[in-house]
């Protein structure tokens, strides 16, 4: 594990403690810069091992060549701009380049800094060569930045980055040949060119669960809303979609061939009946618009459910939450619904947690603890392959 100088550094001693309770041997690395943010001293009282930031030490050398050889998967956590383009680059003049340049295992980054150096095209591009030399990027959180700014550039968290090293050396193809449809995302409904209904899902939720489905072999093709979210894995066909009668028509064409659909989207429950052609100008104090129900995707296509199909659906309830979630299970023919609470705190859209409960259709209820949503993702599709694929 190789750390440098970003004020991420002391997350390193979590992940570090993580990764040993998961049954893994660290062994720590750190540029001089890191010594500033996170003492070498912590690290080796964690990791049990000496802690090196100099290819010499005295009158001893430390073998780079012989680290890059011993570790199963190397990390560099957090990873800095100037790192990252050094090793895009191949400069090594510091430990943590010397070892990434003799390292033989795969390689995974977790990036740190600020907003803008994050988006500057230099980092961009030093990212996509480090992509191209096969190196798997950590994506950044969103989140408060040590410069006060808001946005992307936070190191993820040590749960989420150990999540992602257990997906390698416990990966999972018990989805293989398996094809699997996604809705995810909101739907925009247009009252005229510039203006519409919508709500404020994120697609979080949708695209993780198709990162996890697709980490374990499934072929799945996302259909996803309105969104900022970039989705990038060889086995995920990503369609975009506006409004709901889009993401029904995309939906409807996949869904015959699939073996299992997730309805996590939060399509409009209404749209104009009538969209003007125009921008609608301020006239009155008051503008009245009448609404027609959407299509419901899930109730539709569950009444076309084959025996062998699989059919998850989610509730996001405020009031009589298990009540409502167990109508929609039996209404719409899903084999599972996951109900989110706004009562829960960290839950429901623009966040990165969520908090769930499943309601199957053999009457069992399932409660699972605040978690982020890449492992509530995990949690979804290890009780899709209990239940239903390893029966």
């Amino acid at each position: 594990m190789a750390v440098t100088g970003s004020i991420a550094a002391y997350k390193a001693a979590y992940l570090v403690r993580a990764i040993i309770k998961k049954g893994g041997s660290v062994k720590v690395i750190m540029t001089e810069n890191a010594k500033a943010f996170i003492s070498p001293l912590t690290l080796s009282t964690l990791s049990k091992h000496d802690v090196h930031s100099d290819v010499t030490d005295g009158t001893s050398w430390n073998n780079h060549v012989d680290l890059g050889l011993w570790a199963d998967l190397m990390i560099v956590a957090p990873a800095t701009a100037s790192t990252i383009a050094k090793m895009a680059t191949g400069m090594s003049d510091n430990m943590v380049t010397a070892v990434y340049l003799s390292a033989k295992c795969p390689v995974y980054v977790a990036p740190a800094m600020d907003r803008d150096m994050w988006l500057h095209p230099a980092t961009q591009n030093n990212i996509n060569t480090l992509k191209s030399y096969q190196n798997k990027i950590i994506d950044v959180a969103d989140g408060e930045l040590a410069s006060g700014l808001i946005g992307k550039g936070r190191m993820a968290e040590p749960d989420d980055i150990v999540s992602q090293l257990e997906n390698f050396f416990f990966q999972r193809e018990d989805l293989k040949g398996k094809k699997v449809l996604i809705t995810a995302g909101p739907t925009y409904e247009a009252i005229d060119p510039v203006r519409f209904i919508g709500n404020h899902s994120s697609g979080k939720m949708g695209v993780a669960i198709a990162m996890a489905a697709a980490s374990r072999g499934a072929h799945v093709k996302l259909i996803l809303g309105p969104s900022a979210l970039q989705v990038s894995h060889p086995t995920i066909q990503v369609d975009r979609i506006k409004s709901g009668e889009e993401m029904y028509n995309k939906a409807s064409s996949y869904h015959e061939d699939s073996d299992i659909s997730i309805f996590a989207a939060a399509v409009a429950d209404y749209r104009p009946i009538t969209v003007s052609k125009e921008k609608i100008k301020k006239k009155d104090t008051t503008l009245t618009i009448e609404l027609e129900k959407t299509r419901d995707i899930a109730k539709t296509l569950g009444d076309r459910k084959k025996d062998h199909q699989i059919h998850i659906g989610f509730a996001l309830e405020s009031t009589n939450e298990s009540e409502y979630a167990r109508k929609k299970l039996d209404k719409k023919n899903f084999d599972f619904i996951v109900l989110n609470s706004l009562r829960d705190k960290g839950a429901g859209f623009q966040v990165d947690t969520n908090k769930i409960t499943i309601f199957t259709n053999d009457n069992e209820k399932l409660d699972f603890e605040l978690k982020s949503k890449k492992e509530v993702a995990e949690d979804i599709i290890n009780t899709i392959v209990k239940k239903y694929v390893n029966t």
